[in-house]
């Protein structure tokens, strides 16, 4: 007779965890349908093998299981590496961070960082000016910022207005903000390929959508012909976002309690 104890337990609910995550990342990254997939595929071949000991059709899935990994590894790898940041992050490990410094008293408040973003974008809707900023999460940035112009500049609301002006060299890449400050202006973004884009919308939305399914950083983008505002993040577009909607989300991503959930449906950004 099969001991079932604490560990077998504990097994489970790391492996029920780890399941969940996976799920939820897949999700977020617009990949769910290969979640459902993989799991079918796991499915048949514990069926196959375990149950009715199919020892060709189990022979067969098993080649397939020892390739799958390699071809997974490959296809997921930003999936793998947001995974490792993500595990490793400050925000998961802060409390070792607060024993090992003291608190610095000149670090702005999330209000301070976060007004004048607002403030710019707000005066760009309303001038129609199309604009591009993206605001790092726990994943690094530095790739996306090499591509453009470093500027590593205190956030100011003129400033930001200025870079996306029309005819400044640097009106047409994205701004990327890191550790409160403008880290890179004028640089390249992933494009997104979801067919659920609106074709009315150009390239600066699927830049930013594409941004916000590679990474866990949010993007606002101000569009050219109508002045409207949208943010993506986690994966999804929201268009007409006001005022109120832009301060909070922007406050919540700056203080870290953005979550999965945070994240609200998406709109028609047009």
């Amino acid at each position: 007779m099969l001991e079932f104890g604490i560990k077998d337990i504990i097994d489970i609910v790391l492996v029920a965890l780890l399941l969940f995550y996976v799920y939820r990342l897949m999700k977020e990254s617009g990949t769910i349908s290969i979640f459902y997939g993989i799991m079918a595929f796991i499915f048949v071949w514990l069926v196959a093998s375990e149950v009715f000991r199919m020892r060709l059709m189990g022979s067969i899935l098993d080649k397939f299981m020892s390739i799958g990994l390699l071809i997974l590894v490959i296809l997921f790898q930003d999936q793998i590496k947001r995974f490792l940041v993500l595990l490793g992050s400050e925000k998961r490990w802060g409390f070792l961070r607060k024993l090992m410094r003291h608190h610095n008293s000149s670090e702005k408040s999330v209000e301070e960082t976060a007004m004048p973003i607002v403030y710019a974008c707000m005066s760009m809707a309303k001038s129609k000016t199309g604009a591009l900023i993206v605001i790092q999460g726990e994943m690094p940035l530095e790739s996306y910022a090499k591509t453009g112009d470093i500027i590593d500049a205190g956030i100011n609301s003129r400033l930001i207005e200025n870079i996306f002006f029309k005819n400044s060299p640097l009106h047409d890449g994205a701004m990327i903000i890191s550790h409160n400050r403008i880290e890179a202006a004028g640089c390249i973004l992933p494009v997104s390929h979801n067919d659920n884009i609106p074709r009315s919308l150009g390239l600066r939305h699927r830049s930013a959508l594409g941004i916000a399914e590679q990474t866990d950083a949010m993007a606002i983008v101000i569009s050219e012909e109508t002045g409207r505002i949208s943010i993506a993040y986690r994966g999804r577009l929201t268009g007409r976002v006001s005022s109120a909607d832009l301060e909070q989300r922007l406050s919540e991503m700056l203080s870290g309690s953005t979550g999965p959930a945070a994240a609200p449906a998406a709109k028609p950004a047009v």
